[in-house]
């Protein structure tokens, strides 16, 4: 309940209950009502109203969303929130979901910027990577993306991730730096790299009959407070980032800069390994174009 997006989510909540004086928002943490699928399927079959769920997992319901997971994709957390909340870029896509899974995608919260950490010394080219294993999420493309670096991938439980570390099973992982105290794996892999690789995303998927039996004044209260729910998430998601920083470097990690443009040139067919489609293509410029 510490967590940024509860915090956030819980305010939604309570914005959303004063400016209509009907609808709330219960906010459930730790799994409670069941895992991402469970929850998934609860909200289709409208037990539920609303989840929160990583973005590797909407790829399954449309191949279009793999674009948002693709590394190099987002320059930075704020060039991802633009581009989320943007429904000139997202808006066919977040409804795509409607007629045959009774989904709608509202937008999503960063997880932010994922780097990689080491047990035995910096990484500061892609080449440092070679022959270290690498703990990836079971995704196709994190698997892709240890194998563009070098490394091999080892696809592997949060639950198990730090006594891998410990007694050599993986080398190396990557994800946020608030992931990286909390779970206290700058204890057994103290060189964080700035390889910024990714910009995780969880997005927030709502029941579509739910949305849909609000009255206009209910969904403009709903949607002007998911916007500051959203924007304070982002905001809180910085503070925690800093203070897992000076956490980590206080108690014996070592943060070190890499060869960004050596990172990138390694990542950067992986795009074209993925994005298959014209619609894919459409989007992936899209987001590229915000950017530049």
């Amino acid at each position: 309940e510490s967590h940024p997006s509860y915090i956030a989510l819980d305010n939604f909540g309570e914005c959303l209950q004063g400016e209509t004086g009907d609808w709330g928002i219960d906010v459930y943490p730790s799994a409670t009502i069941g895992n991402q699928p469970e929850s998934m399927q609860l909200m289709m079959d409208g037990s539920i109203e609303m989840v929160i769920v990583s973005g590797s997992y909407l790829e399954s319901l449309n191949e279009d969303f793999v674009v948002f997971n693709l590394p190099t994709v987002f320059d930075d957390v704020e060039h991802q929130m633009e581009v989320l909340h943007d429904p000139a870029i997202t808006g066919e896509l977040y409804s795509s979901l409607e007629d045959d899974h009774n989904l709608r995608v509202l937008g999503g919260f960063t997880q932010g910027a994922r780097s990689i950490f080491t047990v035995d010394g910096p990484v500061e080219f892609p080449e440092d990577m070679a022959g270290q294993k690498l703990r990836v999420q079971e995704s196709e493309v994190n698997i892709a993306m240890a194998e563009a670096l070098g490394a091999t991938a080892s696809p592997m439980a949060t639950s198990e991730l730090y006594t891998g570390l410990q007694s050599g099973v993986v080398d190396a992982a990557e994800n946020n730096e608030p992931f990286y105290v909390s779970q206290a794996l700058h204890e057994v892999a103290p060189h964080w790299s700035y390889t910024n690789h990714l910009v995780g995303v969880d997005y927030l998927v709502a029941n579509t009959q739910t949305l849909e039996s609000m009255d206009e004044q209910e969904r403009e209260a709903f949607d002007s407070c998911w916007t500051a729910a959203h924007e304070e998430h982002t905001d809180m998601w910085a503070d925690a980032t800093e203070e897992a920083i000076v956490t980590a470097e206080s108690e014996g990690a070592e943060f070190h800069e890499v060869d960004e443009a050596a990172f990138d040139e390694a990542l950067s067919e992986m795009a074209q390994d993925f994005i298959t489609t014209e619609s894919q293509e459409a989007l992936y410029e899209s987001v590229r174009g915000v950017a530049e």
